[in-house]
């Protein structure tokens, strides 16, 4: 079993444990040194970890910037895609992370989707046809203390309407 800090009333289905599996082994993501420790049936929550390894080292001995951004990169945009189905678009837009303190140790970060934004969103798209919006996540050891955090700008669109917008 996979460990991570954080409680949760969530849980792995066999689904979802095949889906975690098939995420870490996916070359672009199993480069960046993060790893998804948990993933809910549901999409909703996913813990990532990331460590300090020869994969991940930089100059100064601490986790390197690059690697910490590329484990957090693609979460909320894979969990969006799965949640809201074929019938949005979602594309991450832009991206601002703070590097608070350096990263010697494992650290983690929780991606949770509150059914409350997820109505929020289908709203917005039903109304505007877009929405664009940020999302925080932070990396934390399990003293709760923050090595850095991401402020993730996120675009979700009706595909009809961005199909017609492409034209």
């Amino acid at each position: 079993m996979s460990k991570t800090i954080f409680q949760t009333e969530k849980r792995e289905d066999f689904q979802s444990k095949i889906k975690k599996i098939r995420f870490n082994l996916f070359p672009a993501y199993r480069r960046s040194g993060g790893r998804v420790c948990f993933l809910s049936s549901d999409w909703k929550e996913i813990h990532i970890k990331i460590g300090l390894d020869w994969t991940t080292r930089n100059y100064v001995g601490s986790v390197f910037g690059g690697s910490i951004y590329a484990a957090l990169d693609p979460i909320y945009m894979v969990q969006l895609i799965n949640i809201l189905g074929e019938n949005y678009v979602v594309w991450d837009k832009s991206a601002q992370i703070s590097f608070i303190k350096p990263v010697k140790k494992t650290v983690y970060a929780r991606f949770l989707l509150s059914d409350d934004l997820l109505e929020e969103i289908k709203d917005k798209i039903e109304k505007e046809q877009k929405y664009i919006f940020d999302l925080k996540v932070c990396f934390e050891d399990e003293n709760q203390t923050i090595y850095a955090e991401a402020i993730k700008t996120i675009y979700v669109a009706d595909r009809k309407y961005y199909q017609q917008r492409k034209k």
